[in-house]
């Protein structure tokens, strides 16, 4: 059997390798209406963008394996410049089949040369999200926590750590916190010499769990003990007037409102008796006094019911006596099993812990409401539904009269625990709801003048961007970038449509949202989907931010996992790394800094393999025939 000659092998390849490139211009001749949509300053940007995603509709690994045997480039790295790419090794194939060297063939519409085309994404990111640091090209966005809005020096601290974007989140807080938390920016930007940039991320439509119903209004705390059972700390009580409750000053276990009177004739070394749920007393040792409030210290456990009696004693003799309250409603998280039958109702019935007969045989199945109306009409037996970042999981067996049934199949071996407030995804179900609502239009009324970017969120179609962009517009905000956070199915499945759209209304840049989305496309598949992300987005030149738990462990605990610190290195791919608030922030944003200049020299090192891409196929067009 004869082995082929070099020249075979390169001839051979180069007739793969043009029918490629016709097959790019075919794509980007036919959505010819789409480029010219886009401002003539992100042209070349969309026809890459197109040419790439006709590359990704074959499979070229047998190619890429030829290449490589003939020491050529196997078209690895050619997101960002792709017909220049397939000309550039087409002209090195003719010389190794012994061809003369002739013109590529039809031009695109402003090719994007491979010396420029990381330059344009380059270029991209410092319109969106602002200039590079010296040390490392990838900037790092922090979401601020509420005290952002009280304390100057969190910002000032952060900037100096490596800061320089920050993220408002619409979810939570409100327009004066908001406010205050860019007005404390702009004063540590002076203090600092350093800018930041400020992201607003709207909270779209609200798919969450609703209220449970309240098993009453009960306190508990108890004391800090070893391991034989001896306390080491007894428990704080806060001690506070019921007319005029202070909030804590000091750290406590818990806060119990009592009547005036027991306040006013309180001393410090007192003995406050409260009798806790199961009749007996528990005594609280006065010990400080803050404003018109006491610190109390209890050696033990106790469960305070609202109401609850109360005496204090002054050297074993009674002085006054009163009640405990108001206290908080307690609800209990549900329990559910794989097996478990959950009934999903709307938001007008709070939610319901099962019920059982003393058999144990089910009488009424667990409850919990559902936020968003627009779930009942659309949900659909056999669909899947998930539940708080998909620690829970089932499947829906039925849709009737506003009551959705579901099973449950993904769940703890010991049960998991279902809260209120807690998310829900359905990757399965198309929902007819906008991605704009009402709430979103009057936040970006507020924010529009102070922001540099708005971050869209629940995208699932093109129109979505379309309705945000009216809205800037109305506005008078069309400077303020956009940021489509790809956290649902359907909004992956639409990216190349999205990012056309995009493109229309520059600046853009892409979140990709890991928390929800791995919850929609199944965690197993959220490695593979994060990079085909990253690839499309490099075709269109659209910045990246790189999001959810990114160093999360160090955010809340102060030390990293080492599965943390691999992902926050892989995060410098992206132009933007996200971390999310805690405790330990300023020194996570600092540690994030230090393994992105860490980083910086092997961030271009990678050759990935090229299969088909399901994703890259586009509405109305066939599938490319490999």
């Amino acid at each position: 059997m004869s082995v082929p000659t070099t020249a075979e092998i390169a001839a051979a390849s180069l007739r793969t390798l043009l029918e490629l490139r016709r097959h790019a211009l075919d794509l980007e001749l036919g959505h010819r209406p789409k480029i010219r949509a886009v401002p003539a300053s992100h042209r070349a940007s969309a026809s890459n963008l197109l040419h790439y995603l006709a590359l990704r509709q074959h499979d070229i690994r047998t190619l890429q394996q030829q290449l490589r045997l003939l020491g050529v480039s196997r078209l690895a790295a050619a997101e960002a410049h792709t017909l220049a790419s397939l000309d550039a090794v087409a002209g090195a194939l003719r010389a190794l089949a012994g061809l003369p060297a002739e013109a590529p063939g039809p031009e695109a519409e402003g090719a994007v040369a491979i010396a420029a085309g990381e330059a344009v994404l380059r270029a991209r990111a410092e319109e969106l999200f602002g200039p590079a640091r010296a040390s490392h090209a990838s900037r790092i966005m922090v979401t601020l926590p509420s005290e952002a809005a009280s304390q100057p020096k969190l910002l000032h601290d952060l900037l100096n750590a490596g800061l320089d974007i920050i993220r408002i989140n619409c979810a939570h807080d409100g327009p004066e916190a908001w406010l205050a938390m860019i007005g404390n920016l702009r004063a540590a930007e002076q203090a600092t010499g350093r800018r930041c940039k400020v992201h607003a991320d709207l909270a779209g439509p609200k798919l969450r769990t609703g209220a449970i119903a309240p098993i009453g209004r009960l306190v508990e705390f108890k004391p800090e003990r070893d391991s034989w059972g001896r306390v080491t700390a007894p428990a704080r009580i806060w001690l506070t007037p019921r007319s005029r409750t202070e909030p804590a000053s000091v750290d406590v276990d818990a806060c119990l409102p009592v009547d005036d009177a027991v306040i006013a004739a309180a001393n410090a070394r007192d003995i406050l008796d409260v009798q806790d749920s199961r009749g007996s007393q528990r005594h609280l040792r006065i010990k400080e006094r803050f404003g018109d409030s006491w610190l109390a210290l209890c050696f033990q456990r106790g469960y305070i019911p609202d109401g609850s009696p109360c005496e204090l004693y002054r050297e074993d003799k009674a002085i006054v006596q009163g009640t405990v309250g108001p206290l908080p409603e307690v609800c209990l998280p549900i329990q559910l099993r794989i097996g478990d039958k959950l009934l999903v109702t709307s938001e007008t019935r709070p939610g319901q812990m099962a019920r059982h007969d003393e058999a144990g045989r089910l009488l009424r199945a667990a409850s919990i409401p559902c936020t968003l109306d627009a779930v009942f009409p659309a949900a659909e037996a056999g669909q899947a539904i998930w539940f708080d970042d998909g620690r829970l999981g089932g499947r829906i067996l039925d849709n009737h009269d506003g009551v959705i049934t579901v099973e449950i199949t993904h769940a703890s071996p010991q049960g998991s625990k279902l809260r209120a407030e807690k998310g829900i995804n359905l990757p399965d179900t198309d929902l007819a709801i906008p991605a704009l609502t009402e709430q979103d239009k009057a936040d970006l009324a507020v924010l529009a003048p102070h922001i540099d970017m708005v971050g869209l969120s629940f995208v699932r179609h093109p129109a979505d961007l379309a309705d945000l962009q009216q809205e800037l517009t109305r506005l008078g905000a069309g400077r303020v970038g956009t940021v489509v956070k790809i956290e649902t199915r359907q909004a992956f499945e639409h990216l190349p449509e999205i990012l056309l759209a995009g493109l229309r209304h520059p600046p853009l840049g892409v979140m990709v949202a890991r928390g929800d989305l791995a919850v929609e496309i199944g965690f197993e598949r959220l490695s593979e989907v994060q990079e085909e992300i990253l690839w499309l987005c490099e075709a269109a030149h659209v910045p990246v931010v790189w999001a959810t738990q990114v160093l999360e462990t160090m955010t809340k605990r102060g030390i990293p996992s080492r599965a943390e610190v691999s992902d926050a290195a892989l995060s410098a791919r992206a132009e933007c790394v996200m971390l999310n608030k805690g405790p330990y922030i300023v020194e996570t944003t600092a540690f994030l800094s230090d393994i992105l200049t860490r980083m910086e020299g092997h961030r271009a090192k990678r050759s990935p393999t090229m299969r088909r891409l399901a994703v890259s196929d586009l509405p109305g067009e066939a599938p490319a025939a490999d």
